[in-house]
């Protein structure tokens, strides 16, 4: 079984490039995130022709999340208990599905924008609720997605570049280290360890030939589905050629 993450920035501008990797790759499940489409908008006509069906929560241009499997898309779920409003709605962040019998969530974690802005206090409250809900998650369930946090000083090109930022601040760092605490574990970190290992490359300044990226997609496993875990990778050929999205997918093989 394999599966994967991709923040792809705009599925009807890159649905081409998707579903292109998807067959390439061998792709059982695809969580997505930016969609940037409501759901009338997703061209989910491509997804079927390769024997995807496709859950998709988008509400405008901004946001939206998405699930493809070719292995059976059961039980969808959109977002999950507590999950915080933002200006008194429930925005498309979230949207889980047992696909061949895992549990699988596309999560598009709330950006924080600056330390001093509400969005920021929303991120931390948005973290907290998705851990205390998952939590009581039954099964192999992964937590996949865009989760705008760099966990250590190596997963962005210069920790002093992003002093006072987002995305590195240690109460950030702190609700991402509480879902290794809860017993989800990073378990694409082991098969790409080290230094200078990125998911996301700013389009501006030429972050991406210049090696100047940050890690901030993850897929978090539980117990059961970690155990399963045989290969992980970060496709970052998938950040070159024509119209890329700025992140990389990120994918996992599980026996």
């Amino acid at each position: 079984m394999r599966v994967a993450t991709w923040n792809v920035n705009s599925i009807r501008t890159r649905v081409d490039r998707v579903t292109d990797w998807l067959a390439r790759a061998d792709v059982d499940v695809l969580a997505m995130q930016e969609t940037k489409c409501t759901d009338a908008q997703f061209p989910s006509m491509p997804f079927a022709a390769l024997g995807y069906e496709v859950a998709h929560i988008g509400l405008n241009q901004w946001n939206g999340v998405a699930i493809a499997s070719r292995i059976g898309l059961d039980d969808v779920e959109i977002g999950f208990p507590g999950q915080p409003l933002w200006d008194g709605l429930a925005e498309a962040r979230a949207i889980g599905a047992t696909c061949g019998g895992v549990r699988l969530w596309s999560l598009y974690i709330p950006n924080g924008r600056t330390l001093a802005d509400k969005h920021y206090t929303y991120k931390l409250e948005w973290l907290e609720a998705l851990r205390v809900s998952s939590a009581v998650w039954p099964g192999p369930v992964a937590l996949m997605g865009d989760w705008n946090i760099a966990p250590t000083d190596e997963d962005v090109w210069d920790p002093a570049f992003f002093e006072g930022a987002t995305h590195v601040s240690e109460p950030e760092r702190a609700a991402f280290r509480a879902f290794n605490d809860a017993g989800f574990a990073d378990v694409v970190r082991p098969y790409t360890p080290g230094p200078g290992v990125y998911t996301y490359w700013d389009y501006t300044q030429l972050r991406f030939p210049k090696k100047q990226g940050m890690r901030i997609d993850f897929i978090l496993g539980s117990p059961e589905f970690a155990a399963r875990v045989t290969h992980a990778e970060i496709v970052r050929e998938e950040r070159k050629g024509k119209q890329p999205s700025d992140h990389a997918p990120v994918l996992v093989e599980l026996t």
